[in-house]
């Protein structure tokens, strides 16, 4: 993520050529209305018992996190790729990429509201129903990335240089940044589709899909970006090109899926389900909002940061695009449990046992934390073989190690406030995780960021310590709120 949403084994991931900022928490705003839609089937029989056992929610969360898993190791492959072409290339990477979190972080939303729709139409048996809200899902999807990349690529460069970029770093990102925005364009057809079939507890097919467009694109990366395989050699652009393909792939074969679809799944769509889906509309738009908010504030927030790390050079940024990534998988645990525990949570408050749903937020937090120092040790110890791993570049590494310190001591905070996120969103509390969150980056986080790097003139080290206090008030908060019990009475 960077992020999932599950209900009863109906897992969503983001199946992208991109990870989203895996800092950015993951985000389930549909949760509630996905699990309620599980209530119905389950009380026909189709699910078990949910007793929120340690079991039961790591049954719920692997799936999403191998999910996580696979996407996380095709941005890897991409940035490993990048970074062998020098620190430039890879800001310029970095920089782009920031911009291209904005519209994935929309599309995510519209994808959890599609499931929640979908899948409680499906428990409900209104198949027709489940077809409008997939129809409306790609409606809205598909505007809302047609807005967020027409704003970006309608002025490119004025928006990387308020981002600090330097000017060769930009020339080297603007042609990078067309390309992977023009693909989110598919990857809203894609996720969208995508969402819609897990809804339907069809999980293999997307998975079959990415795993041959995760091929191709990084085929298609070693032939673009090094000139292999009789390809032209266009560096970075080239790797641009490639996810272009890639997603173009993706969709054609979703498409393939939906024009053999039943007339009882809700892939089969045709004209008829466009036009009847206006009421549909509004639902999704509602659902969608609040994800929406929270991931872009968390974007522009990070955007900030990126800026202020711009004032430490090149190299700073370079460290920081590395970074992430490296230590994505250490975010996936929390964005599975997260999950997991979100559909439990919204299960038990459905069937009105609400203490079921404390008992299952409490197990997944102890079971974050015991994940979260194993996972902050291994990171800590092996942060030095790690980092050169991706990077042979002696000042970036200079720079990479003390950063992927800083977040490998934060993983208690980090995975705590993204399970307890997925319980609260779980109950239908999105405001909270939201508020927590902005608190997190626009108090401290960004506030302290400035403080150390431009009022103070510290090293770098001190802007990577920032975001462990971001991580703590994120954690606080989302930790004595879910204690308050407020949760409780959210609307679902």
């Amino acid at each position: 993520m960077g992020e999932g949403d599950a209900a009863g084994g109906l897992e969503v991931d983001q199946q992208s050529g991109f990870v989203a900022d895996a800092e950015a928490s993951p985000s389930l705003p549909s949760a509630a209305l996905a699990a309620l839609a599980v209530g119905v089937s389950r009380a026909r029989g189709v699910f078990g018992p949910q007793t929120g056992t340690s079991a039961e929610l790591w049954q719920l969360a692997w799936p999403v996190m191998l999910s996580q898993v696979m996407v996380t190791v095709l941005g890897l492959v991409d940035i490993a790729m990048v970074g062998r072409l020098g620190a430039n290339e890879l800001a310029a990477a970095g920089y782009a990429t920031q911009l291209l979190f904005l519209g994935q972080s929309a599309l995510f939303a519209v994808g959890f509201s599609c499931v929640a729709i979908v899948a409680r139409a499906i428990g409900a048996g209104r198949r027709d129903r489940a077809r409008h809200a997939h129809a409306a899902s790609l409606i809205v999807a598909v505007a809302t990335a047609v807005v967020i990349a027409g704003a970006v690529l309608a002025n490119p460069r004025w928006l990387l240089g308020l981002l600090n970029a330097d000017e060769q770093v930009i020339d080297l990102a603007i042609p990078y940044l067309r390309m992977i925005m023009v693909s989110t364009l598919m990857l809203a057809v894609s996720l969208t589709m995508e969402s819609a079939m897990r809804a339907d507890r069809d999980t293999t097919t997307p998975l079959l899909i990415a795993l041959l467009v995760t091929l191709v694109k990084v085929l298609l990366n070693l032939g673009l970006i090094f000139g292999m395989f009789g390809l032209p050699r266009m560096e970075l652009e080239g790797a641009g090109v490639a996810t272009l393909v890639a997603q173009a792939l993706g969709v054609l074969l979703f498409i393939g899926v939906a024009r053999r679809a039943s007339g009882g799944s809700p892939m089969a769509l045709t004209i008829a389900d466009f036009r009847e889906c206006r009421g549909t509309l509004r639902e999704v738009a509602r659902i969608a909002v609040p994800g929406i908010g929270e991931r872009v504030q968390l974007n522009l927030a990070l955007l900030v940061y990126f800026a202020v790390l711009g004032h430490y050079g090149t190299v700073a940024v370079a460290a920081y695009t590395v970074g992430v990534r490296v230590l994505a998988f250490s975010w996936i645990p929390g964005t599975g449990l997260a999950a997991a525990v979100a559909t439990l949570v919204g299960q038990s408050l459905g069937a009105g046992d609400v203490e079921q749903a404390e008992r299952a937020g409490w197990r997944a937090a102890r079971l974050s934390l015991m994940v979260a120092v194993v996972v902050g040790a291994v990171g800590a110890l092996a942060r030095q073989p790690l980092a050169e791993a991706f990077t042979d570049d002696p000042a970036t590494l200079e720079v990479l190690v003390p950063f992927m310190l800083c977040v490998a001591l934060a993983q208690p905070l980090l995975q705590l406030h993204f399970t307890l996120g997925g319980a609260h969103r779980g109950a239908g509390d999105t405001m909270t995780p939201m508020l927590a969150a902005a608190a997190g980056n626009w108090l401290l986080r960004v506030p302290l960021a400035i403080l150390f790097s431009w009022g103070l003139g510290l090293g770098i080290v001190w802007v990577w310590a920032a975001l462990v206090f971001d991580h703590a008030l994120r954690a606080v908060w989302l930790l004595l709120t879910f204690k308050s019990g407020s949760w409780k009475t959210a609307r679902a």
